[in-house]
């Protein structure tokens, strides 16, 4: 039974081709705003960091109301280590609204969000965005699509589908078209098509109930929130209703209150019949995948399956000894209790605490995906310690080791084309496509994830600054062995002092500083990288011997160049197994694990890295 009545979209793309754009113009064609009301861009991104990293990071439910007809759209997340996000989503969805650059054509995180539409047998409606950027081609951006779709295994349903059903937009100018020579200034073509032609979500609201929860909110006053698609029947408030889990588990549950999606907020209600997406309050320890149904007639609806972690990290409190400064919260029993709510809430991550109880591990989907939590925290005034992080590696039923392989893309001025192969080369990657144009030169990649860390650095450094990278998990695949490193080494503090600009003259001649003039510094921390091999102890707190006889230069100022600085991602790149990162509200450092030089050379000599 249709319900013709709703509309359930998932408008999937790559990074920055313009979903959370398009939806603030959807929001404003369907009056969802005052005229005198003040509304920010990008309204969904409403997280500091997805406004500050102009990403999607958690998918956001809203609706929208046109013609009568109630449309649940779901803003997904463009970047992989978010893919949980999108895989899980995708399940409250009829069809897709894939959202392509007119100029950049499908890219690396298009192939991993399409494939899940796919294989979840949505009907998917092409957007074609950005047709009035310079160097636009529509129409080519329209056949690599299909070609893509073709590729990830569409049926030939989808695709005759996605021919039929094009838009060509500019969503930062607010309007779409059905073909490229209209002159329609609005969004209506493109609502228009959603309502007259994109399919209805089945079922039957007199049936026996069947919900499965996807995502889950929650609220200090009334704990977690559970959010899904009623696929079959109508859930009520006060319901007694059947919890299965995924594991096969059941148990009994109330329901306490009921709300649907309104716009940008929720409304309360009473019931919710089949087709439309609701949350529910009042099921104690609700998790994603849980089956909420009938318990005279339960309906049984298949598990939701997600794609395994592929790096994992180590928590520890911070052992600095300048712990304490910056933060409020520095003991190991709050960052382990901060990370067990972080478990309860977060389905994409696996977080555990190590057997001998020193820190707690947290496994995510890439660097992104783990900087994104730490950044969290330092900003809710934690100080902590992590390090390197672990790439999980798996067995096949022969027993043999098979470890994440990513999928790269770099887009780069051909001239540099050559040093980018060599790049990737020495880190493992495995050239698969390349493609010249005038100018410009893309390159693909199999590469493993251990390989990427620390990569795109390297890559920018040899295009000076001009390459586009990007880079997405494709698999898990035969282990490469092994992979070079980084081949400079350090320069470490001697003492606990601040750094004084005439040593950082002279250290700045030996390689790149990581500090500037008055910076506190510590003994064992990093304050720059060597331009050779081999770590070096150096005090940044030396100053100039004092005479009584003047120099006509001695009043001249020492020349230092800006020092490097590390964002969290870069910083969890770039540091080895012997070191750390320490993260404050306000600081990033890099630091030794053993912060004394005696006790580093003890540790090396045991270790059997150095002859006594």
């Amino acid at each position: 039974m249709l319900q013709e009545h709703i509309r359930n979209i998932a408008i999937i793309a790559h990074v920055d081709h313009g979903k959370t754009t398009l939806v603030d113009k959807l929001l404003r064609a369907t009056d969802a705003f005052r005229d005198n009301q003040h509304v920010e861009d990008r309204v969904l991104d409403s997280n500091d960091q997805e406004r500050e990293r102009g990403i999607t990071i958690l998918s956001k439910n809203i609706s929208i109301e046109y013609k009568g007809v109630k449309i649940n759209v779901i803003d997904t997340p463009g970047h992989a280590d978010f893919g949980g996000e999108v895989e899980r989503v995708l399940k409250m969805a009829d069809s897709a609204l894939l959202l392509v650059d007119a100029a950049e054509g499908p890219m690396p995180q298009t192939r991993f969000v399409l494939r899940h539409a796919i294989d979840a047998g949505l009907a998917i409606m092409v957007v074609v965005n950005k047709i009035d950027r310079e160097g636009a081609h529509p129409e080519e951006a329209l056949n690599a699509c299909l070609d893509l779709m073709m590729d990830l295994g569409a049926t030939d349903e989808q695709l005759e589908f996605s021919m039929e059903h094009v838009v060509y937009a500019s969503a930062v100018n607010g309007f779409a078209r059905r073909n490229l020579e209209d002159t329609t200034t609005t969004m209506y073509p493109l609502l228009d098509m959603v309502v007259d032609e994109l399919p209805a979500p089945h079922g039957d609201p007199d049936a026996s109930l069947g919900m499965q929860i996807v995502t889950i909110d929650h609220s200090a006053y009334v704990g977690r929130i559970g959010i899904g698609r009623v696929y079959s029947g109508t859930i009520h408030t006060q319901d007694k209703i059947l919890v299965v889990k995924n594991d096969g588990s059941r148990a009994m549950s109330q329901v306490k209150q009921l709300f649907t999606f309104d716009y940008l907020g929720r409304k309360e209600c009473t019931e919710v019949a089949a087709g439309d997406i609701a949350a529910v309050v009042g099921v104690d320890a609700t998790d994603i995948g849980d089956v909420y149904t009938d318990p005279t007639n339960p309906v049984e609806i298949d598990p939701i399956e997600i794609d395994p972690p592929t790096l994992a990290v180590v928590f520890e409190p911070s052992t600095s000894p300048l712990v304490g400064r910056d933060g409020d919260i520095v003991g190991g029993r709050q960052l382990k209790a901060r990370l067990e709510q972080e478990r309860e809430n977060n389905v994409t991550m696996r977080i555990e605490e190590l057997p001998d109880k020193t820190g707690v591990e947290v496994a995510g989907r890439g660097i992104l995906h783990l900087s994104v939590l730490m950044e969290t925290m330092r900003r809710e005034g934690y100080e902590f310690q992590v390090g390197r992080p672990r790439v999980l590696f798996k067995k096949d039923e022969q027993g043999n080791k098979l470890e994440p392989i990513e999928q790269a893309v770099v887009e780069a001025p051909s001239e540099y084309s050559g040093k980018v192969i060599e790049v990737f080369g020495d880190a493992g990657g495995i050239m698969t496509h390349m493609d010249s144009a005038s100018t410009h030169t893309q390159l693909e990649f199999k590469i493993p994830t251990r390989g990427i860390m620390g990569l795109k650095n390297r890559v920018l450094n040899v295009t000076h600054g001009e390459a586009i990278f990007y880079h997405t998990f494709l698999e898990y695949g035969p282990f490469a062995g092994d992979i070079g490193s980084r081949q400079n080494g350090t320069m470490i503090s001697m003492t606990t002092e601040k750094a004084v600009a005439y040593a950082l003259g002279t250290l700045q001649e030996r390689g790149q500083l990581f500090v500037e003039p008055g910076t506190e510094c510590y003994e064992g921390m990093l304050v720059g990288e060597r331009s050779r091999p081999g770590d070096m102890v150096v005090n940044i707190a030396r100053t100039k011997s004092l005479g009584n006889q003047r120099s006509a230069t001695a009043d001249i100022a020492v020349q230092l160049t800006p020092p490097r600085t590390f964002s969290l991602e870069e910083a969890l790149e770039y540091i080895m197994d012997d070191e750390l990162v320490e993260v404050t509200p306000k600081n990033i450092r890099l630091r030794k694990r053993i912060l004394n030089a005696t006790d580093r050379k003890k540790w090396a000599v045991r270790s059997g890295l150095v002859n006594k």
